[in-house]
């Protein structure tokens, strides 16, 4: 029978090649034709520790990762004590001579007398392959693609393992075959995650420098960066800490240079003194905060959406900003490039928050839109406009001034991060200090002009309505299709941009719907508490996820009836 919503998870310890089997088999399926979403669990090591790569293929466009497991890969006893237990009805254990289950089949691969051991990942690979009647020679490419350019030495012995597993599990009995149904075809897809797709969003927008401290699960942002900085002109730089990270991106940035950073929740920490440098100096950036689950290191490996407070609110005093939260690959790509824009325009700093399961998460897509993202233009570059005196802080009715950029014109500019006059000199003329505050703030306006609504999915009068922000866009538009199968009326309101909120965007659809759920990625609510703040609509039913995990859709089904009673 073909399967047509198959979830594979391969468990082991870090540095058993579980990553590369499991990179391999998901392009082999896209390249195949196949919607997949891979989500990895790994623990804060740099050797052992358990570590896990799922992979959910599905016939269907697929967003959110799926509970139960129907093929589970364990490439040590400890993978099938973890996940025994999460083998659905028809589920296959594949593992090593000598190691079985007590729960479903079990396929017991003699992994030593197919290959040597350093090969296990490659036998998992041809095992795996033939499970899924996958082409025996689309895998070999892919391993040839691989070893041939990294390890030319060992390729034709990969290759060889490769092809023995294949055929030992082509020939074992059916009953453990889980033949896909045949995808439609399409488009040529692209394998990418959240963060590469961040990067990929920089790249398009013009970014010509980038600072960073490394920090889970951040660190793949700038290292995507770097591996297309030659070619595309942008400097790349491992400061010493996040305070310098940020500083040398605002540097960057006074000089002309589209500046972003990246981290995480407790590198960021380091860099709100620096936020508040942006919002005084009225410079451009770009802050990527990657959320994992604090305080301090908390879970420095897993997923929350912990941080939407922090970072509504990190920098002393008054000034703009706005944030956003992608939902998907394509969004981290498109918002990043909006967020290039925006900064510029508004002239101070712009979030993209996102968390560990987006940044890590690989899904097929179709290629880029180039023409969705647009280069941003820094500054103002033509002298014959600015008549002297220049000030860099002229006061305007939109509250944005011309921003040269040093050394382009004959004009000087004087910035400073104490409180200023147009001409960029440090004041304390308390009548000047209530000017510039308002001419600050009045920025606000071009930010909230340029907000994008929250979009509703489903149907247009639901019962039951999930709000959602940012990665949990997934699970809860598959939670909301299967209540519309079972014949309720369903709906989702994803936010991707958190800050700042227009209640005319949104409040009509949650003062209309039945019932209202926030589900989000922490313990207290937080957007469902900023919704309130904003617009006085409180949403009681809420369902929250805090234990590092991400959300699926039967975490979200299993918990409403809960709020039904």
């Amino acid at each position: 029978m073909e399967r047509d919503d198959l979830n594979i998870l391969i468990g082991g310890e870090a540095g058993q090649g579980l990553v590369t089997l499991g990179q391999l088999l998901s392009k082999a399926l896209v390249r195949s034709g196949y919607e997949i979403l891979v989500t990895q669990g790994y623990q804060s090591r740099i050797r052992g520790g358990h570590n896990t790569f799922s992979v959910r293929i599905c016939a269907e466009k697929v967003m959110a990762p799926k509970k139960g497991v129907d093929v589970l890969v364990a490439l040590n006893a400890e993978t099938v004590m973890l996940h025994e237990a999460d083998l659905s009805a028809r589920g296959v254990l594949v593992a090593d001579t000598g190691i079985g289950c007590s729960k479903g089949a079990c396929l017991n691969v003699p992994f030593e007398e197919l290959a040597p051991r350093r090969l296990e990942n490659t036998v998992g690979l041809g095992t795996l392959g033939a499970l899924l009647g996958l082409d025996e020679a689309l895998l070999a490419g892919m391993v040839a693609e691989l070893f041939g350019k990294k390890h030319p030495e060992s390729a034709d012995a990969n290759k060889e393992a490769l092809t023995r597993a294949y055929a030992w599990t082509a020939a074992r009995r059916p009953e453990f075959f889980f033949p896909l149904r045949t995808p439609a075809g399409g488009t040529r897809r692209m394998l990418l995650n959240g963060n590469e797709a961040i990067a990929l969003g920089a790249l398009a927008a013009g970014v010509k420098f980038c600072a960073f401290y490394p920090m889970t699960p951040s660190t793949s942002v700038p290292l995507t960066l770097i591996s297309h900085a030659d070619a595309m002109g942008c400097v790349v730089e491992q400061a010493e800490d996040e305070i310098a990270a940020i500083n040398m991106a605002l540097g960057a940035s006074f000089a002309g240079a589209p500046s972003m950073v990246a981290t995480s929740g407790g590198g960021f920490a380091l860099m709100a003194e620096g936020v508040s440098l942006a919002g005084m100096t009225e410079t451009p950036v770009v802050i990527v905060v990657a959320q994992r689950p604090g305080p301090a290191t908390g879970l420095p490996t897993r997923t929350e959406q912990g941080d939407l407070d922090f970072v509504l609110h990190a920098g002393h005093g008054e000034f703009p900003r706005a944030v956003f939260a992608p939902g998907s690959i394509e969004s981290c790509f498109e918002l990043t490039g909006k967020a290039f824009q925006l900064a510029e325009a508004s002239q101070g700093p712009v979030f993209l928050l996102t968390d560990q399961f987006l940044a890590d998460c690989y899904r097929g897509i179709p290629p880029l839109d180039l023409n969705r993202v647009s280069p941003v233009v820094t500054g103002v570059r033509e002298e014959a406009s600015i008549h002297p005196p220049y000030g860099r802080y002229a006061v305007t009715q939109d509250g944005v001034s011309p921003r040269l950029i040093p050394g382009a014109t004959s004009h000087l500019v004087v910035a400073d991060s104490d409180e200023h006059t147009e001409d960029g000199h440090i004041t304390e003329d308390l009548s000047v200090r209530r000017i510039m505050v308002e001419k600050r703030l009045r920025k606000m306006r071009i930010i909230v002009e340029e907000t994008i609504p929250p979009a509703l999915e489903g149907d247009p009068d639901p019962q039951l309505l999930l709000v959602c922000w940012g990665s949990t866009l997934g699970a809860a538009a598959e939670a909301a299709s299967m209540l519309r199968r079972r014949g309720k009326t369903a709906a989702t309101l994803h936010f991707e941009q958190i800050w700042p909120l227009v209640p005319d965007h949104f409040l009509h659809h949650l003062e209309s719907a039945g019932q209202v759920v926030c589900v989000e990625g922490n313990a207290t609510g937080q957007f469902a508490g900023l919704v309130r703040r904003e617009t006085g609509f409180h949403m009681t039913r809420r369902v929250l996820r805090f234990d590092g995990l991400p959300f699926t859709a039967d975490f979200i089904l299993e918990r409403i009836p809960e709020m039904e009673a």
